[in-house]
């Protein structure tokens, strides 16, 4: 081990004790779970063994973290403290990805990049995609071609995970893997002791950073300062991004740096200038908004993610917005958002919404619906809901009979027994939600079409 390595072994195992100390109360994700416990460290024959079993070699980075750190804990599936639900023994869940014939999957070179394209990725899922009757053995061979060469690191919750790279060019990176096969994301560190020790850096407050200089000028998770000096001495966009990205998981920053990240908003563009934007946002959105404002007139789906994410508590802020933008918003995420922020305004915002409902967009009539049926007052948007239940979709339709969950108005069975003569048989699984509706009523998709509702009602009052 170089001195280097050696430095920053002992770093971390420092870091470790301030993380806990730091975390008392387990808030970080995953703490509570591996309470920054670390197990006993692995002899080099332990590490020798697996790699025969598997004909590989480990990389450096990860060996020196189980030879001289520990391996293992108390987490989930045995995990050490690590991010999210920590870091797996060494040989545990290599089966993650591929459950069959895994070793000769993992000797592979990896076939990812940090680079890769949305089409490089689709063509190496497309036989899994396009054959619906791929059997189980085609589908684990196909599995071994796109998670090859990926050691599974840990669990960050229900499909998703950490992997390291075992071989190929990218050799000791780490990456962020969805077992349904989502596109990876690489992270920014070149080997796992880094992304590790910036999992630490990103837990421990900045002012513990700036009375401990020494220990936090390495990462992209350490002091502002460093992270900024970084910044300013590349022209490369993917690690201005990542510099930026360590701002933005900070608990705080002081006025300077606040300071600093809107002189670099104004004059940037691009992924940068939106970084910074998410940036401000988080930490002093009152200086944000008019940079919001402004930007809506680039993305109001970057603004309302924005405020989504950093802001919530002022959604209120964007009623107006959004109901100026109701004529032009015609893209599924951007109005998902919308529904988003209007409902953390916890008012009635029914009327912003029914524009929507007559969009030509079937996506965002069905979201429009979906979101109507969250208000508490939806029995007084009952004209809206005869109209979505009269909509050319099936879709629609199936998303407002489940918004109307709740419901009672003697107006819409004329529109529910139009459904059940229109739909016969089971399609769309309109008619299983249709009885859900008409059970109030004590009819069924059946019964409805052979009822007289004009006496059916007379009859009711009588009751």
């Amino acid at each position: 081990m170089n001195q280097k390595t050696s430095s920053q072994i002992e770093r971390i195992k420092g870091k470790l004790i301030i993380a806990k100390d730091t975390d008392k109360n387990l808030e970080v994700f995953g703490a509570s779970s591996h309470k920054y416990f670390v197990g006993e460290t692995v002899s080099i024959n332990q590490i020798s063994d697996f790699e025969k079993e598997y004909n590989l070699e480990l990389p450096e980075a990860y060996k020196e973290f189980l030879l001289n750190i520990g391996n293992g804990g108390i987490s989930h599936s045995d995990s050490a403290a690590g991010p999210y639900y920590g870091i797996y023994s060494l040989g545990k869940n290599t089966n993650e990805f591929i459950y069959e014939n895994t070793k000769s999957y993992l000797k592979e070179d990896c076939k990812i990049s940090p680079k890769m394209s949305n089409k490089f990725w689709s063509d190496l899922n497309k036989n899994i995609e396009e054959n619906d009757d791929i059997s189980e053995e085609e589908f684990d061979l196909e599995l071994g071609k796109i998670f090859s060469g990926l050691l599974p690191l840990g669990s960050q919750g229900c499909t998703y995970y950490h992997a390291l790279v075992l071989n190929g060019k990218f050799k000791g990176r780490v990456v962020n893997v969805d077992s349904d096969r989502q596109k990876p994301h690489f992270t920014f560190e070149p080997n796992f002791l880094d992304w590790y020790e910036r999992w630490l850096d990103e837990i421990i407050p900045e002012n513990i950073k700036t009375s401990n200089p020494d220990l936090f000028q390495y990462t992209l998770g350490g002091i502002s300062g460093h992270i900024f000096e970084v910044y300013f001495s590349t022209n490369k966009i993917d690690i201005k991004m990542d510099c930026l990205f360590g701002i933005l998981k900070k608990k705080n920053l002081d006025p300077e740096t606040i300071d600093l990240v809107e002189e670099q908003y104004k004059v940037n563009s691009g992924a940068i200038q939106k970084r910074l934007l998410q940036i401000l946002t988080k930490f002093d959105y009152e200086r944000a908004y008019p940079h919001l404002l402004d930007f809506t007139k680039e993305s109001l789906l970057d603004v309302f993610q924005c405020v989504f994410w950093y802001a919530k508590d002022k959604s209120s802020d964007w009623l107006e917005t959004i109901k100026s933008n109701a004529n032009t918003i015609d893209d599924e995420e951007t109005f998902r958002l919308c529904t988003y922020l209007l409902k953390e305004t916890d008012l009635d915002y029914g009327d912003i919404l029914i524009p929507f409902t007559f969009n030509k967009n079937k996506n965002i009539r069905i979201s429009a619906y979906y979101a109507l049926g969250q208000l508490k007052n939806k029995a007084d948007y009952i004209d809206a809901f005869i109209a979505g239940l009269n909509d050319t979709s099936n879709r629609v339709i199936h998303s407002v009979l489940q918004a109307l969950d709740g419901v009672e108005d003697r107006k819409l069975l004329k529109h529910y027994k139009g459904i059940a003569e229109k739909i016969p048989r089971e399609k769309d699984y309109i008619l299983a939600n249709l009885n859900h509706r008409l059970k109030t009523y004590g009819l069924t998709n059946k019964t409805i079409k052979k009822t007289d509702l004009e006496k059916y009602f007379i009859d009711e009052v009588k009751k």
